[in-house]
């Protein structure tokens, strides 16, 4: 997106709102009604969501009955992270939450597991988890006679490295666990059906897809899995999973937002690519020092994790967005300042190269001219940092 002169690439922390998202909030909120009255009005409100939860169970290969609607991301993972998690086909309790060092802090922070009863899962030099440790801690919790709830990220939001779902899901299955798999950054990037398949449950984001700010959902696509501690209580609906007057008007444009970031995605996922790979050969060419995180592995089509050294990430920031270029340090989620990286820490990154580490991620507006802004910007960034270490 370019405004004025302004080139946003910072679609990991949001991505703008759709044209089609926008047009379907629209004629919502013209519409009114409660989705819970019986009347015309209510009954109109009521289809509009139904139409929407269709459309985001169809994002990720689920059924539409699965799908619970949450203020967003945070929400899902919190109503999911539980020891009141319940499955009908067998009663005996999660008694252990099993996490990946590299979550999102609303998994590491917002669970709903006693301290002592929580277990951390490394993660390898790329970012990927071990599975060889992840083995063990199921093993120890079995021989405890417990049972684990393991919560895995699909891709991560800093690195973009994606995460091999399935095949951690069978692992976890192996020893009578559930996965619990946040895949926000995943959704409108990448076929979400096959890099989350056999995870249990899902937590999706609608503004990160061009959907509204506020408003997500915890898909739970195991069956038969229910949450005896609700997060919010006093009403029906949500089918029971979530009390609280439905925001008719933010789901109906998430589910716009699942439709439309469903056609063309695989032909989207290569324009992303060349986007990304492009930005990281200008990136190489100006600063051949730089480091380019999970440059090897999987990771979204769309997201350029670096660090030039010698050059902060503060500083960077700064002289990007005077320039016009809007990027990230990493999470957009905790103050506004710049922190230091749990994940780039996890994966036993250098201090000295974590503190200059950014992130570029691309979306649906972006073209060849957001990448040409880029490209002005860093040149001139890069010959400041040389010009201050000369000075120095």
């Amino acid at each position: 997106m370019m405004t004025g002169s302004r080139h946003y690439l910072d679609h990991n922390a949001t991505s703008p709102l759709r044209p089609e998202a926008r047009s379907a909030m629209l004629a919502a909120f013209d519409l009114g009604g409660n989705a819970s009255s019986i009347h015309q009005e209510g009954r109109k409100a009521r289809g509009m969501m139904d139409r929407a939860r269709d459309s985001v169970a169809s994002l990720c290969g689920a059924s539409s009955r699965d799908v619970i609607f949450t203020s967003g991301g945070t929400e899902a993972n919190v109503l999911a992270l539980t020891p009141g998690l319940q499955l009908d086909r067998d009663r005996h309790p999660f008694t252990h939450l099993l996490v990946s060092d590299v979550e999102h802090v609303c998994v590491l922070e917002g669970h709903r597991f006693p301290s002592n009863a929580v277990l951390s899962v490394g993660v390898d030099g790329h970012g990927h988890v071990r599975k060889d440790q992840l083995e063990a801690l199921l093993q120890r919790v079995e021989s405890e006679g417990g049972r684990a709830l393991v919560a895995i990220q699909a891709a991560n939001n800093e690195t973009g490295i994606v995460q091999p779902i399935a095949e951690l899901a069978m692992l976890v299955h192996r020893f009578g666990g559930l996965l619990h798999c946040d895949a926000v950054q995943v959704a409108g990037k990448l076929p979400l059906d096959q890099v989350t398949a056999g995870a249990d449950m899902l937590a999706l984001s609608a503004h990160k897809i061009g959907g509204p700010q506020g408003v997500g959902a915890l898909v739970l696509r195991a069956g038969g899995i229910s949450i005896a501690d609700k997060l919010l209580r006093g009403g029906g609906q949500e089918k029971g999973a979530r009390a609280g007057t439905e925001n008719v008007a933010g789901i109906v444009g998430f589910g716009a937002a699942a439709d439309a970031c469903m056609i063309g995605l695989s032909e989207h996922a290569l324009t992303l690519k060349d986007l990304r790979n492009r930005a990281q050969s200008l990136l190489l060419k100006v600063a051949p020092d730089t480091t380019i995180f999970g440059a090897e592995i999987d990771r979204l089509p769309n997201t350029l994790a670096f660090a030039i050294p010698g050059l902060s990430a503060e500083t960077a920031l700064m002289g990007f967005d005077l320039g016009g270029v809007a990027i990230s340090s990493g999470s957009a989620c905790s103050s506004g300042k710049v922190k230091k990286s749990h994940v780039l820490e996890a994966m036993g990154v250098s201090n000295d190269i974590a503190v200059c580490a950014l992130r570029v991620s691309f979306g649906w507006t972006n073209t060849d001219v957001d990448l040409e802004g880029f490209s002005a910007v860093l040149d001139k960034v890069v010959r400041q940092r040389k010009t201050s270490a000369r000075a120095a």
